[in-house]
């Protein structure tokens, strides 16, 4: 896998990558534009806003106890074509909801009754009716599928073929021929621990959609799977990430001439990886790939007791000579001859806590993605000496700074001490910056409202007749006279965390935009050249 250094493009300055990939493509595609201006943010208390939402992720039980620890999900996407975008928030001890955005961050919560704790959530057109369904993965069960009512509402409807026990998930087109299929992987303690010993291993299982169907290939037999990356590489192919926690080691495939193969793993990843992420953290057109683990990020005698017997627990654990697995957070980046390093200490994200969803986004407007960790645990069996059997901690944010290193940002008031799970970024009010949406367990889930008014930007809403996820898998190249910057079209990252589609360029107030490139998921391109600053672009190819 690692000949193509992960996820990365050809190593060459971004306008430089940008057209020798558009000249290297067979076919141009005209598309057509509408814009509409976003909402200058008027409160610009240079900090975050925290907004409760009537949703509190509740234990099937208490005390707190594995797995219900773990918390659950959440995605965002406008589910009613209304250009405001929706959350879904996953329970485990009680309903799923869908909050509909009627803007000015008001929403309307509409309960969706589980058939069992959810987990990771997404939002998909399965059936290609031009409308997003939601599916949940499930606590020892297989996933649930909302099918969207032409955004009225929403029936469960049956995935045909998809029938083994999901925890994590994430949807891509991999095939390219234009329905998105799924890969979702077990976590088989907890299998194990809800139906026994003898529970079926699902591991990693990928289903193509054909027609009315799921086709199951399974790629791993086990897996303890927290996270599911997927991306395209410089050859064009898919690429699956599998995070894997409790010293499972993380797996890496290409799909290459309609199979799946197996790729040689780095020599440096996380021991019990929770979340991953990927973005061009530099803007010279390479992806960085982030794995995220649990590792203080204080080192003072009170966080050492509090930390202590985990940790005397986990370095307990046996380690074959040569593993490759460190307990902290890894960062990837492409050296040469296909060699991939680990930069995260370089970088000053080598430590974040005990950290879930983690999530790159350009807080600040300045062209540069920050990064945002939600962190926390609750667990009678791993901190029956802390009150409350609770680990409380911050979530943390750091400020990129012009792509050389993070900074801690605690005037940005996002250092909640709630116990985050599943995060997701993205405007949620239509004034040009993104919000940050953060499903805690055993406490309210929170909206922060982006208040810091640094910047401009420019939002992007990718169509394609005939189905509402067509876009999944676009790499999207904004140059301007102040830098250049690239964005890849997701369906989920993080931690069990639904991605929008619609995509967030921020960058230097008054900077000159050039041009938008867009290469779609079946390697044609489109050009757009009628920019302007602080609008939302739908961008529609027939």
């Amino acid at each position: 896998m690692f000949r193509s250094c992960l996820f990365r493009l050809i190593p060459l300055a971004l306008m430089l990558v940008v057209t020798n990939v558009a000249s290297a493509l067979r076919i141009y595609v005209p598309v057509t534009l509408d814009s509409v201006s976003l909402r200058r943010a008027e409160d610009c208390s240079g900090a975050f806003l925290a907004h409760e939402l009537d949703h509190i992720t509740t234990p099937s039980a208490l005390p707190i106890g594995f797995y219900d620890s773990n918390g659950a999900g959440l995605a965002i996407n406008d589910l009613n074509n209304d250009g405001l975008l929706d959350i879904v928030l996953a329970n485990l001890g009680g309903d799923n909801a869908v909050f509909w955005n009627a803007g000015d961050l008001q929403f309307r919560k509409q309960a969706l009754p589980s058939l069992a704790p959810s987990r990771a959530v997404a939002t998909v057109d399965i059936d290609g009716d031009g409308w997003l369904d939601i599916v949940f993965t499930q606590q020892a069960a297989a996933p649930l599928y909302w099918r969207n009512q032409e955004g009225t509402g929403f029936a469960i409807q049956i995935l045909n073929g998809v029938s083994y026990i999901g925890y994590a998930m994430n949807w891509l087109d991999a095939d390219r021929d234009g329905d998105l299929d799924l890969v979702t992987g077990s976590y088989d303690v907890e299998n194990e621990m809800i139906l026994g010993q003898s529970a079926p291993k699902s591991g990693v299982i990928y289903y193509e959609q054909d027609g009315d169907r799921f086709r199951a290939t399974r790629l791993a037999n086990r897996s303890n799977t927290l996270a599911l990356l997927t991306g395209v590489n410089a050859e064009g192919d898919y690429e699956i990430i599998i995070g894997n926690d409790f010293a499972v080691p993380d797996r890496f495939f290409t799909f290459v001439d309609g199979n799946w193969q197996e790729r040689e793993p780095p020599p440096v990843m996380p021991h019990s990886t929770m979340s991953y992420d990927a973005a061009d953290l530099d803007n010279d057109g390479h992806v960085e790939i982030y794995a995220v683990d649990m590792k203080p990020y204080a080192d003072d005698e009170e966080t050492q007791a509090q930390w202590g017997p985990v940790m005397d627990m986990m370095m307990a654990m046996p380690h074959e000579a040569g593993d490759p697995q460190i307990m902290e957070n890894v960062l990837y980046a492409g050296g040469g001859a296909g060699l991939v390093k680990n930069i995260a200490p370089q970088f000053a994200l080598d430590a974040t806590g005990w950290s879930w969803s983690t999530k790159f986004g350009d807080l600040d407007n300045d062209g540069f993605q920050d990064l945002y960790v939600v962190n926390g645990m609750i667990s009678r069996e791993m901190f029956s000496h802390l009150p409350n059997d609770e680990l409380v901690e911050e979530n943390q944010v750091y400020r990129n700074l012009a792509g050389e290193r993070f900074a801690p940002q605690p005037s940005w008031a996002l250092n909640d001490r709630a116990s985050g799970r599943g995060m997701s970024l993205a405007d949620l009010d239509n004034d040009g910056d993104l919000d940050v949406l953060v499903n805690n367990l055993n406490a309210p889930a929170k909206i922060f409202e982006n208040q810091l008014c640094g910047g401009d930007s420019i939002e992007v809403d990718l169509h394609w007749t005939g189905s509402a996820s067509a876009s999944v898998g676009a790499r999207l190249f904004l140059e301007t006279r102040e830098g250049a910057y690239r964005r890849d079209v997701t369906v989920s990252s993080g931690y069990l965390s639904g991605d929008p589609g619609r995509v967030h360029f921020g960058f230097p107030s008054g900077a000159a935009l050039e041009r938008l490139t867009i290469i779609w998921n079946d390697g044609e391109y489109s050009v757009v050249d009628e920019l302007r600053a602080n609008t939302l672009i739908a961008v529609r190819r027939e």
